[in-house]
């Protein structure tokens, strides 16, 4: 029997996760990201397939992160119809943030026409609209970790704590059926050890082939302890020149570690007596779904949740729904944290802080995640002095602060430690989901070690056996 790996999608960059096992008898794609990046390459990249959706027959999904799920809805709006499997928390956190991601693009392609039409340009659209990424929904099944369940005729899958986010799996893809088949194990994204919130990452057994994320191959994050205090010195540094403290992040785990860690300050007394928002709807709805799966939660979380200890900060800080009470903020100057989304600043509420914040040295942006290349996130990172916001340029004066410490993804000697059980019996290990740079220097230390890996080309397609 014939097995084919493509690599569609997150190959030599980091957004927009696809890739396609076809089998004799079977089609399957594992995740179904969208793409981030500038609008028109959002648009080109995302709307389009390199297979036809009704073909498929199912797509196993690694977790919610939008850059892993965001392109289900429109999967379904052209043609699918199979199952998507994954964990029941993924399948929780998809029915908030895939129609948050529809409305999102409503919104912006509504802001964004608005400003075309004074120009004379044409209206922009959506990928998908709200309602299809609902429509969407009825197509999810979601499973525990550690049990096995059918896929197709010849393919089944286990999904193995990945220790990322909320519900994020390793799914280890069993193709072939019988008592020999081949095992394919997809660890994009994969976790830290000892972060707060979630149990470390678990490694599937009987890894013949590895799908490895690189996103930080060729870097080592500090340890997260010091981030705490490099989060209490940016907040003091920046009330005592009364500004404020914008905070990019994805309303999925990054928002609520960096509410554990400010909720912990809190409590250290080393925080300032300023507001706290939390200015993401999605990331109320999920710090809720949150709630919901104490199953997943690391003994200290655990015990924290159930002593009343509020390690989310769901009594402390305020967390804001309503669209009119977000636009109050930036005609309020009192200093205060506001965290929002999204993470990459690409949409959402956090473009509108930014546009009214940027300008104000007094101002701090504090950077707590990966931007991807060609993001706002990102040239916000790299300091440019004019930003483009909405079409519009801004002067970049703000402080911009970058922690890399708060990061859920492995780094460079997490990923080694990963896969050194596998080191004389894995087939091959290929390399998705960083940066080319990151992704060549995790290559050639792996490589240097003996271990038979390789970094696909995009719509490259591989033989297993």
């Amino acid at each position: 029997m014939g097995i084919k790996l493509k690599f569609l999608g997150a190959v030599r960059e980091v957004t927009g996760s696809n890739h396609l096992i076809t089998t004799d008898i079977s089609k399957v794609i594992i995740d179904c990201g969208l793409f981030q990046g500038r609008r028109q390459d959002f648009f080109e990249k995302n709307s389009k397939f390199d297979f036809i959706p009704g073909e498929l027959d199912a797509c196993i999904l690694s977790h919610a992160h939008i850059d892993h799920s965001g392109n289900i809805p429109n999967l379904v709006k052209q043609g699918f119809d199979g199952r998507i499997i994954t964990t029941d928390p993924t399948r929780d956190l998809c029915s908030a943030m895939l129609p948050d991601s529809g409305h999102i693009q409503e919104s912006d392609a509504k802001y964004v026409s608005k400003l075309h039409k004074k120009k004379g340009l044409p209206p922009v659209k959506p990928i998908y609209t709200k309602e299809e990424a609902e429509e969407s929904l009825e197509f999810f099944t979601g499973h525990p970790y550690n049990q096995r369940v059918n896929v197709t005729d010849d393919i089944d899958v286990t999904f193995y704590d990945a220790g990322h986010v909320l519900g994020s799996a390793t799914p280890l893809i069993e193709i072939g059926g019988g008592d020999n088949p081949v095992n394919l194990a997809y660890a994009v994204d994969l976790g830290r050890k000892d972060i707060p919130i979630l149990n470390d990452p678990d490694q599937p057994p009987g890894i013949d082939w590895l799908i490895l994320e690189s996103t930080y191959g060729g870097r080592v994050h500090d340890p997260i302890e010091s981030g705490k205090d490099k989060l209490s010195d940016c907040i003091s540094r920046t009330v005592k020149r009364g500004g404020k403290i914008i905070i990019p992040s994805f309303a999925l785990e990054r928002t609520q570690e960096i509410v554990y860690f400010l909720n912990q300050l809190r409590l250290e007394n080393r925080l300032p007596d300023i507001p706290v928002i939390i200015d993401s709807p999605l990331a109320t709805r999920v710090t809720k779904i949150f709630s919901h799966h104490p199953q997943v939660y690391d003994e200290e979380m655990y015990r924290s949740f159930n002593t009343g200890e509020d390690p989310l900060g769901t009594i402390n800080f305020e967390y804001v729904k309503d669209v009119e009470r977000s636009k109050e903020l930036n005609s309020d100057d009192r200093p205060m944290i506001i965290v929002s989304a999204s993470g990459m600043c690409e949409a959402g509420r956090i473009l509108h802080h930014l546009k009214n914040n940027i300008e104000d040295p007094r101002n701090t942006v504090l950077v707590v995640g990966f931007m991807a290349r060609n993001t706002l996130g990102r040239r916000i990172v790299e300091r440019h002095p004019v930003v483009k916001i909405f079409g519009e340029k801004y002067n970049l004066k703000a402080e911009v602060e970058i922690m890399n410490a708060f990061s859920s993804h492995a780094d460079r000697n997490d990923l080694l430690e990963y896969v050194k059980p596998l080191k004389d019996t894995v087939k091959g290990i290929f390399l998705v989901h960083g940066e080319e740079e990151q992704s060549r220097e995790l290559l050639k230390t792996l490589a240097a070690d003996g271990y038979p890996v390789h970094l696909p080309e995009p719509d490259e397609e591989v033989e297993l056996s």
